[in-house]
């Protein structure tokens, strides 16, 4: 592990796309984790049309709860909105997917490139008896392979650890709000999962 620590100057060279990778992760995750409340509460109004009563309202997200606010105002298209509305999200949540992959898959081009560049420096501080004993495949193996390795971690690896985080905070954090009770039983099965697998 202490190998990975030599990466931190590039995460501090380029912090920028780190840090707005890091956000637009989140916010692509939020935008997702909406749709999902705005399907349960028209699923719910529809439920409690045909029996009244039946259904109390959740609490719900700040933004989900402004959306179904406005959807008061509007009984009779309340379905056609909501989906609408829920096509919007989607567009928005892929919109900062895109841009997700912008800052930190581009983050992890530019480090693959420097640490290339810095491999390729050092061999021509090398004298001609390293070469005798080391064969050229080797050499261009540790400048290709390895150093493409190396972005698989910095990049694709990093993205989807923090977009998987995400997901799980998220989640545990709506279901908590929704009903403990069901959250407990729902994720009690995990430890004893994790486990055994």
């Amino acid at each position: 592990m202490k190998h990975l620590f030599t990466l931190n100057k590039y995460f501090w060279k380029y912090r920028w796309h780190f840090f707005l990778g890091i956000l637009f992760v989140i916010l692509t995750n939020y935008f997702r984790i909406l749709s999902p409340q705005i399907t349960g509460y028209i699923v719910n109004s529809v439920v409690a049309a045909i029996k009244p009563g039946a259904i109390k309202h959740t609490n719900y997200d700040a933004g989900v709860q402004a959306i179904i606010n406005w959807f008061e105002n509007k009984p009779h298209n309340k379905i056609l909105f909501a989906g609408l509305i829920l096509l919007l999200i989607a567009l928005i949540s892929g919109f900062f997917l895109f841009l997700m992959r912008q800052t930190i898959i581009v983050m992890s081009r530019h480090i693959e490139y420097d640490q290339k560049n810095e491999v390729y420096k050092h061999y021509q501080t090398l004298d001609i008896n390293f070469y005798k004993t080391h064969s050229t495949g080797d050499l261009m193996n540790r400048i290709a392979e390895d150093v493409s390795r190396v972005r698989m971690y910095t990049g694709p690896a990093i993205m989807y650890f923090i977009n998987l985080a995400a997901v799980i905070l998220f989640s545990v954090y709506f279901m908590v709000k929704t009903n403990l009770t069901l959250t407990i039983v729902a994720l009690s099965p995990l430890p004893i999962l994790a486990i055994t697998i």
